[in-house]
C-alpha cells in the first residue's frame, strides 16, 4: 500500500474518521511527504490506566496501521507520566492517580497487545516521561505561559464542573498542556484520538504553533458502542470485547450484540473493504435477511484479526455446535420483565426466573460459574443484563430462559 499518490492516501485515511482538522493541511502534508520521501510522524497517546485493550481502542489503532501501511512513521505514545496525573475526559469528578508500579505494569501489556495489529518493526514506542520527567520548574512555568485559563475552561467537562461549583485541581488543568506538549516533543504531523479527546488534541496543535512548529492535523475517530448497544465500550461497564479474549469468548460476545450495531462493528472494527461494506449495508436493508448470518461473518473476522483463521474456524464450530445444532432446547421459556430501565442486575433477573429464590443464592451461583449468557460464563455478580430480545441465559446445566422486556 506504500507509495500511493497523496489523493489516494487521503481517501484511505479519511475512511471512518469523524473529523479532520484540517483536511487541506493533511493533503498538503501528504503531498510534501510524497515529493520528499520523508514520512509523516503519526502520533497517538495512551494512558495505561487499565491492563487490557478492547476492540473500541482498536478503532484508532487500526487507523494507525493504515498510516503505517502507507509508509508513515507511527509513534505509539504511552503516557506513563500523564497516567499518574489523571484526565477527566468528560467525567464529573477527579480520577484517582495511579502508582508508578501500576503504570509500568499496564504499559508492558499494551506493548504486547498492539503488535497484534501494528508492525513491531515499523512502530516507535515512546514514553512521555522521557521529556516530562526532566522538566524543571521554570520549564513548567514557561509551558503554562503559552495557554490561558479561559481557553482551558472551554473544555466542556471543566466548564460544567466549574459552573456547578465542583472542585477542579490545578493538576487537572495541567493535563491538556502536558499532553499537548507531547506533540511538541515528538514534532507530530498528525495526532489521532477519540472524539472525547478533541479538546486535548487541539491544545497540542496550538502549542506546536506557540513553539514555532507547523501545527499537527487533528483526526478524531468514533467511539465504539459496547455490546449492550447503549454505552461506550468499557471494561468497567462489562460491555467490551477484549482483544485478549479467548476465540470462543470473542465469537460469543460478538454474537450477543444488538442487530443495530452490525454495520458499525464491520465498519469500525474490521478490515472489510468498501465494496463488502456496501454489500453488508444492502443486506441489512432486506426484510428477509437473518442478522445472525451477518453476525457470524463479523465474529469470524474479529477472531481472525486477533487469533488467526484456524481459531476463527474452531470458534464458529463451537458456537454452532452449542446454538445451531439444537443443543439449546427449542422450547426455551420467555422471561418478560417490566422495568423502566434497559438493564437489570443479574441476580435480580435470576430470581425473577424462579429458578433460585434469593439474590444471595443467585450471587453464589454466579461466583461458582453456573450462569451463562449467550454461551459465555458470567462471574461478575454486579453484571447488568441488557433487557433485549435474543439474550439466552442458562442457569446450571438444565435451565434456560430468554430475557425480554414488557
Amino acid at each position: 500500500m506504500a507509495m500511493l499518490k497523496p489523493q489516494e492516501q487521503l481517501e484511505l485515511i479519511k475512511r471512518g474518521a469523524v473529523e479532520i482538522i484540517r483536511e487541506q493541511e493533511l493533503s498538503d502534508k501528504l503531498e510534501r511527504s510524497y515529493q520528499t520521501g520523508k514520512p509523516l510522524v503519526i502520533k497517538q497517546g495512551f494512558d495505561p490506566t487499565a491492563p487490557d485493550l478492547h476492540i473500541g481502542h482498536m478503532v484508532s489503532i487500526r487507523k494507525l496501521k493504515t498510516f503505517q501501511d502507507l509508509g508513515h512513521t507511527v509513534v505509539f505514545l504511552i503516557g506513563d507520566f500523564t497516567g499518574m496525573i489523571g484526565d477527566p475526559s468528560g467525567r464529573s469528578s477527579t480520577r484517582n492517580a495511579m502508582t508508578r508500579e501500576d503504570v509500568v505494569r499496564n504499559a508492558e501489556t499494551y506493548k504486547s497487545q498492539i503488535f497484534r495489529v501494528l508492525d513491531p518493526q515499523k512502530t516507535v514506542i515512546d514514553f512521555n516521561s522521557r521529556w516530562c520527567s526532566g522538566m524543571k520548574f521554570e520549564d513548567v512555568l514557561a509551558l503554562t505561559s503559552r495557554y490561558t485559563v479561559a481557553r482551558i475552561l472551554e473544555r466542556d467537562d471543566f466548564a460544567k464542573r466549574y459552573s456547578e461549583g465542583k472542585p477542579i485541581s490545578m493538576l487537572e488543568f495541567m493535563y491538556p498542556l502536558v499532553q499537548g506538549y507531547d506533540s511538541v516533543a515528538i514534532r507530530a504531523d498528525v495526532e489521532l484520538g477519540g472524539t472525547d479527546q478533541k479538546f486535548n488534541l487541539l491544545v497540542g496543535r496550538d502549542l506546536q504553533r506557540e513553539y514555532g512548529q507547523e501545527p499537527q492535523v487533528v483526526m478524531t475517530m468514533p467511539i465504539l458502542v459496547g455490546t449492550d448497544g447503549v454505552e461506550k465500550m468499557s471494561k468497567s461497564l462489562g460491555n467490551y470485547i477484549a482483544i485478549c479474549d479467548e476465540p470462543d469468548q470473542m465469537f460469543g460476545k460478538t454474537m450477543s450484540i444488538p442487530d443495530t450495531l452490525i454495520y458499525d462493528y464491520f465498519r469500525l472494527a474490521t478490515d472489510i473493504s468498501a465494496d463488502e461494506l456496501e454489500e453488508i449495508k444492502r443486506q441489512l436493508e432486506q426484510p428477509d435477511i437473518n442478522p445472525m448470518t451477518l453476525k457470524k461473518s463479523l465474529a469470524r473476522r474479529l477472531v481472525e484479526i486477533y487469533h488467526g483463521p484456524g481459531a476463527a474456524d474452531a470458534a464458529q464450530a463451537g458456537f454452532e455446535k452449542q446454538f445451531s445444532k439444537r443443543e439449546v432446547p427449542d422450547d426455551i421459556p420467555d422471561l418478560l420483565i417490566e422495568s423502566a430501565d434497559d438493564k437489570m442486575w443479574l441476580p435480580r433477573v435470576i430470581t425473577a426466573s424462579g429458578i433460585v429464590k434469593t439474590n444471595g443464592a443467585a450471587m453464589r451461583l454466579i461466583k461458582q460459574g453456573g450462569v451463562k449468557i449467550n454461551g459465555e460464563t458470567v462471574v461478575d455478580k454486579d453484571f447488568q443484563v441488557p433487557l433485549r430480545e435474543g439474550l439466552i441465559i442458562k442457569i446450571g446445566k438444565r435451565h434456560y430462559f430468554k430475557v425480554g422486556k414488557k
